[in-house]
């Protein structure tokens, strides 16, 4: 199991104000320097969580993900950002945040420029989205980049979309992934019922330890064990899912 480091931030270098977001770049207290998906964005705690769990698990599945971690943030380091909106956000977002290992130069993945992945790990790539419910590997955004002529998946904030409406999703977890015709990757993927043992790894052990690693104070209503039930659910009894994304390439 991948573990989730807690970093702590000790410099602000910059806010990258063309997200929608408006993540940060910091440095870390472990010599690193990190991608900061703030906690008071409009997208709310939620968005974290789908960050963390599904991030995390595509690191534990072997996917290209960059690492994961929790970071503490204290506004003072931020002290002289003089726009008053993007201060009051920093403000918001006192305490653990989300943050990515930081990719400075990465570019987004264009196949018109860039070889795109073999079949086997776009396969791969494909699953993993409808797995974890990710609508947002699109043509624009697919939220894929390019670092040192390696593909990265990133941003998952819009993953797990089941968890805003979990009355459907404990009485049908396996839903398909909405969106999935549209998904990046699906023209590049070999078959995707080869990619299907995987989800193998997704098991309550490896659930549950993710689970853990989400703050106490972003579940908001929800709880740790209704992700793992889902969650083991779904990997458990792909058929449904997969069945959706076979038909999606059709579509296309």
């Amino acid at each position: 199991m991948i573990p989730v480091r807690t970093v702590r931030a000790t410099r602000y270098v910059a806010a990258l104000r063309h997200a929608s977001s408006v993540p940060i770049v910091v440095d870390g207290d472990d010599d690193g320097q990190y991608l900061v998906k703030l906690r008071g964005a409009a997208q709310g705690t939620q968005a974290l969580i789908a960050e963390l769990v599904a991030g995390t698990l595509g690191r534990a599945l072997g996917l290209p993900v960059p690492e994961i971690v929790l970071l503490r943030f204290d506004p003072a380091i931020s002290a002289a950002e003089r726009d008053a909106e993007l201060r009051d956000l920093l403000d918001a977002s006192a305490g653990l945040n989300l943050a990515l290992d930081y990719l400075p130069g990465a570019v987004a993945f264009d196949p018109r420029r860039h070889a795109p992945p073999p079949p086997a790990l776009a396969a791969r790539i494909v699953l993993f989205d409808a797995y974890v419910m990710n609508v947002d590997r699109t043509a624009r955004p697919n939220n894929l980049v390019v670092w040192h002529d390696q593909l990265f998946l990133i941003d998952h904030g819009a993953a797990l979309a089941f968890q805003y409406n979990w009355p459907a999703t404990l009485a049908q977890p396996d839903l398909p992934c909405p969106r999935l015709e549209q998904h990046a990757l699906l023209p590049y993927a070999g078959p995707l019922h080869e990619a299907a043992p995987m989800l193998a790894a997704c098991d309550t052990a490896v659930l549950t330890a993710i689970a853990a690693a989400i703050p106490d104070d972003w579940l908001g209503g929800a709880d740790r064990a209704t992700y793992v039930e889902v969650l083991a659910r779904r990997a458990g009894a792909p058929e449904r899912f997969l069945a959706a994304a076979e038909d999606a390439r059709r579509l296309r």
